[in-house]
């Protein structure tokens, strides 16, 4: 006990050097893990205030040959500020007519102020049937720019090109948009009777109905048995 405590008075300032040297690695772990969390923190609020468009093509459930684009915003804040801007890369006068078209609806001219998070708008629409090969060849570009509640500016391009729907077909109506052709028809049912625009067919049946059905089958059965004995009475007079 003794030796070990001389050797502690001996080299009581190594020791001392290293215990610093150990409290200064530790706070320099614990200002590296507290930077981490701060900056893990940030990043977890900028994604729950960032936005994010999403412009996809998309045809009508009733007709696949009838398509427009689909403005969507798949992100958790509010874009504000939105701006489209559109080029046409290949395709000649079909691109330009397919942007015309596209573009006919107004905020692709004038933009959108806020665009909540969810929310989704659609352009006008094109028929693939009008110039078909040439809209199918076509490959068109749009940027959208805008900018989110915290002020940081996004920037993405959409690259559309027309022929990765070469050949797509349907088979059918959707389940979905039958469904609502048919509760559209009976609600005008609903309504034409409502409003006596038509009348139920229905047939009644009283309880006078049901005594002049037992008397029409009473008078059939005695006419049925006098002549079941007007036969076995001929019979008898033959033997």
């Amino acid at each position: 006990m003794g030796d070990l405590l001389v050797l502690l008075n001996n080299n009581a300032g190594a020791l001392s050097v290293l215990f610093s040297a150990l409290v200064t690695l530790a706070t320099v772990v614990y200002a590296g893990l507290t930077w981490k969390l701060v900056t893990e923190t940030r990043l977890m609020r900028e994604v729950q205030t960032e936005p994010k468009i999403e412009v996809v093509l998309k045809s009508l459930d009733f007709a696949l040959h009838i398509v427009r684009l689909h403005i969507q915003n798949v992100g958790f804040g509010p874009a504000q500020e939105v701006r489209f801007a559109f080029q046409a890369i290949s395709g000649g006068s079909s691109a330009a007519a397919l942007i015309k078209e596209f573009s006919e609806t107004n905020f692709f001219k004038v933009g959108l102020a806020h665009f909540g998070a969810g929310q989704e708008r659609f352009s006008h629409y094109t028929q693939m049937t009008q110039d078909h090969d040439g809209k199918i060849a076509s490959v068109i570009s749009i940027e959208v720019t805008y900018r989110s509640a915290l002020g940081k500016h996004y920037r993405d391009v959409y690259i559309l090109d027309m022929s990765e729907y070469k050949g797509s077909y349907q088979l059918g109506k959707p389940h979905m948009y039958s469904v609502a052709q048919s509760l559209e028809k009976l609600q005008k049912s609903i309504d034409q009777i409502a409003t006596g625009s038509r009348r139920l067919k229905i047939d009644v049946y009283s309880s006078e109905d049901r005594e002049v059905e037992r008397q029409e089958m009473e008078e059939y059965r005695q006419e049925f048995a006098a002549k079941q004995r007007q036969r076995a009475e001929s019979s008898g007079d033959e033997a």
